[in-house]
């Protein structure tokens, strides 16, 4: 009996925007976990094939089509998952590769991270042709590798293509993941039979979810907005950028809290009646302010984008875990003068955003920014500095929140982090937000050498000095 045809379907218009923007290095989404147990590679694998089988797109390849120019997933009928092992000898060539003052910086784990952010298999994939001149293979939008650091230590990444994996996705297949492989999860054999070919449709884009009428914008109100978004552009202050031409790399920095000082803001939130989302906003925007040493009020105007899960909204809603990317974004602006305190710009920053999305700008301003993303992806010297970004900084509406459990201590899990490539077309600061155990952990990625880690770390302190109230400049309005 013949093999079952793959299933293809065209990309929508969001995950076209990705499947231009990640070769350029914005995209990549990385998972990376850190294990004292030497896992069992061969039932890690299987655990993976099982969350392929059940995830169609995850099993999917991108196709790109050059008479065309359009992409699509091509959906396999079986998980192709492979799970590559490096070695001691060959992790330590890849970590002697960092320069020496990271190298005793940073951690191992920290260091693997950053590289597996930066290995693009989809760099070249839109060029590559096949010696007769025809396009090149199709490619995969999930990798897996484990890493040797010692023989009792190991760093498990897996790495997907953002088009197939947004936030969700990648935070459901993580709690899936260590179900799977925990020893008191119900990870057992059975449950990771893989049956081929049952489940072979991807679900549709989000374009073709929206609900009837909500993204619907008259043919003048359409130019108006794209025009405002790019003349907007060249009206918005950045961080200062410290090397505009080198080749660059996404770096990752950690924000972290103590659980008191992250309680306190919770419920500050709470009693201030915005997200986490604006506040962290509003302390990236007064720390970067403050970091450029401006004259007293002199006004700057900032842009923020906030991302938005949209799967509950659509038609028909989707559930949480469903995989794929479904995820889309509001942009506001908000000026500065050097005086503006946390929970005053904090309430306004939430405004704008709640305000948009009430006005569902989430999804009738969907095309517009995905023209724009794909504008400045061809003509980088529309951007500042042909920098690329777009955004101080990026945030998600929702917050992920992770609690550890005594079934990891079976694979002897140390640390995880999930985030993504920015290097390419994006913010500044790319904030993946998490609440662990209690406490703030987020991972901060930003455009390296565009900004150092030495300027990003100050921008982090001073974030971390006005969230706790210990800062001298920032300040702390509440009653």
């Amino acid at each position: 009996m013949a093999d079952p045809a793959p299933i293809v379907r065209p990309v929508g218009g969001t995950e076209h925007s990705w499947c231009r923007a990640v070769p350029g290095g914005t995209g990549t989404t990385v998972l990376a976990l850190s294990v004292s147990a030497p896992p069992d590679l061969a039932h890690l694998e299987k655990a993976l094939q099982w969350i392929q089988a059940s995830r169609p797109i995850l099993r999917s390849r991108i196709r790109f089509d050059p008479t065309t120019a359009a992409f699509s997933f091509v959906v396999l009928p079986s998980p192709y998952v492979k799970i590559v092992s490096f070695g001691v000898d060959e992790t330590s060539q890849i970590l002697n590769g960092v320069p020496e003052a990271e190298r005793s910086d940073l951690s191992p784990f920290h260091l693997i991270l950053e590289h597996e952010m930066n290995v693009n298999p989809w760099r070249d994939f839109q060029t590559s042709v096949t010696e007769d001149g025809e396009p090149g293979d199709d490619i995969e939008v999930f990798f897996a590798s484990v890493y040797s650091l010692s023989e009792g230590k190991r760093v498990l990444t897996l790495r997907l293509h953002t088009g197939a994996c947004d936030r969700a996705t990648a935070a459901a297949l993580l709690r899936d993941l260590l179900r799977l492989v925990s020893g008191g999860g119900g990870g057992g054999g059975a449950e990771l039979v893989c049956e081929e070919g049952s489940t072979t449709q991807v679900s549709s884009a989000i374009e073709d979810l929206i609900p009837s009428g909500k993204a619907n914008k008259p043919f003048w109100a359409r130019g108006v907005d794209l025009l405002g978004y790019s003349l907007n552009s060249f009206r918005f202050s950045n961080l200062d950028f410290v090397d505009a031409a080198g080749e660059r790399r996404s770096q990752v920095l950690r924000l972290t809290l103590e659980a008191e000082d992250t309680q306190r803001l919770l419920q500050e939130c709470e009693s201030q009646g915005v997200k986490l989302c604006a506040v962290l906003a509003a302390a990236a925007l007064i720390a970067a302010h403050l970091s450029k040493q401006l004259p007293d009020q002199q006004w700057q105007k900032y842009a923020v984008v906030t991302l938005v899960d949209c799967r509950t909204l659509l038609e028909p809603p989707l559930p949480k875990q469903h995989p794929g990317f479904y995820h889309s974004a509001i942009m506001n602006t908000h000026d500065l003068n050097g005086g503006e305190k946390l929970w005053d710009l904090a309430r306004r920053t939430h405004g704008a955003f709640s305000g948009a999305k009430e006005r569902n700008k989430h999804f009738s301003d969907m095309g517009d920014l995905n023209f724009l993303m794909c504008r400045a992806l061809d003509n980088p010297g529309l951007t500042h500095s042909g920098s690329l970004r777009t955004a101080l900084i990026s945030v998600f509406e929702d917050v992920v929140i992770e609690e550890s459990s005594p079934s990891h201590g079976d694979i002897g899990l140390q640390d995880y982090i999930g985030c993504a490539s920015v290097h390419g077309i994006g913010p500044s600061i790319a904030i993946f937000d998490t609440i662990r155990d209690g406490r703030i952990d987020s991972a901060c990625v930003y455009p390296h050498p565009l900004h150092t880690r030495e300027q990003m770390r100050g921008l982090m302190d001073r974030m971390k000095a006005v969230l706790t109230g210990d800062d001298g400049d920032g300040g702390d309005d509440v009653d």
